[in-house]
């Protein structure tokens, strides 16, 4: 592996955002380490270096903190420039950036109102998930990956999708993953969870289910 140069991660084992991070470094084969951080008791070295949002993950590169993770993938990629994660042309990389910024506005928000809502208002999120995925779908149509043939800044960022949205379906009893409806989407959906850098460093499913059904009863209960 490649030196990394003094990386620390923060991070919480069932976070997308800490595994996309953890994602780009693998790609890159840099050496890092990862801290473990508890969100109820906050470490002083978390809120030292994400002292706005005091969230994680935090990236560590000699010292210095990055926070957000697209921001980190980026840097990641400016930094270690062997195996690129971004295209290289221009307007390429202004394709992956949007839909980056399609999974962060539209995709997450889809997600969390079906997550967290009961009856007709639930039903209706759920028709907005699908219109969200049938964009996704008709993007993916006759490609791989959103980049082509090697997964690359999209797929990493929406790279939750593949594994989190199931988890959340079966913790919140509704189904959207139809591969009839979908078919591009769910062949992404398999080719991403099957690439080894991803299957191999993806959280336990039971353990990610169990933490995602305390948290939906927490916040529907408050």
């Amino acid at each position: 592996m490649a030196s990394g140069g003094e990386v620390k991660l923060f991070g919480m084992w069932a976070s997308p955002a800490v595994r996309r991070v953890e994602w780009a470094l693998k790609i890159k084969g840099i050496e890092y380490e990862y801290i473990e951080e508890d969100l109820s008791n906050k470490s002083t070295s978390l809120l030292e270096y994400n002292p706005i949002n005091k969230q994680v993950p935090v990236l560590l590169h000699k010292g210095k903190p990055i926070v957000e993770s697209l921001v980190m993938i980026e840097y990641i990629d400016e930094v270690w420039n062997h195996n690129p994660i971004l295209p290289e042309d221009p307007y390429e990389r202004t394709k992956a950036r949007f839909w980056a910024t399609y999974s962060e506005g539209k995709c997450r928000d889809a997600v969390g109102k079906v997550y967290f809502t009961e009856g007709e208002e639930k039903e209706n999120a759920i028709k907005y998930l699908e219109d969200i995925v049938r964009v996704l779908d008709e993007e993916l149509k006759g490609k791989r990956f959103f980049g082509g043939e090697n997964i690359g800044f999209s797929d990493l960022v929406l790279g939750w999708m593949a594994f989190w949205l199931p988890v959340a379906e079966e913790v919140a009893s509704f189904e959207v993953l139809d591969s009839e409806k979908f078919p591009w989407f769910a062949s992404w959906t398999d080719n991403f969870l099957q690439v080894p850098v991803i299957k191999e460093n993806l959280p336990p499913r039971d353990k990610t289910v169990e933490f995602f059904q305390n948290y939906r009863q927490q916040r529907l209960a408050a």
